[in-house]
């Protein structure tokens, strides 16, 4: 099983990036999957997840602002993030099961 995350970038204050969780060896659509993130000297923050049933959960820092979903035709989990905050930057990573994938920098600056 691996996993890539995609899409990070540097964006100015109130930007979008959309992140992207691409798997291979194993089906995304059936699995609960979950966008973490981590800036030095802080511990690892959940972002966003979606589960079965696509029920999704966000940190109360990004509600409103961030928007995880399935695409299924690329077997992969997206994380739209609008607004964006220099508080964002960070190293974004996403987790299936007990598998993690690389994680990707963002940031947000001016």
């Amino acid at each position: 099983v691996q996993l890539q995350a995609t899409g990070g970038g540097l964006v100015q204050p109130g930007g979008s990036l959309r992140l992207s969780c691409e798997a291979s060896g194993i089906i995304l659509a059936i699995n609960t999957v979950t966008w973490y993130r981590q800036t030095p000297g802080k511990q690892r923050e959940l972002v966003a997840r979606i589960g079965f049933g696509n029920i999704t959960n966000y940190a109360d820092s990004v509600k409103g602002r961030f928007a995880i979903s399935r695409n299924n035709d690329k077997n992969a989990v997206n994380l739209q993030m609008n607004s964006l905050k220099p508080e964002d930057t960070a190293v974004y990573q996403c987790k299936v099961l007990s598998v993690w994938g690389k994680g990707t920098q963002v940031t947000v600056s001016s």
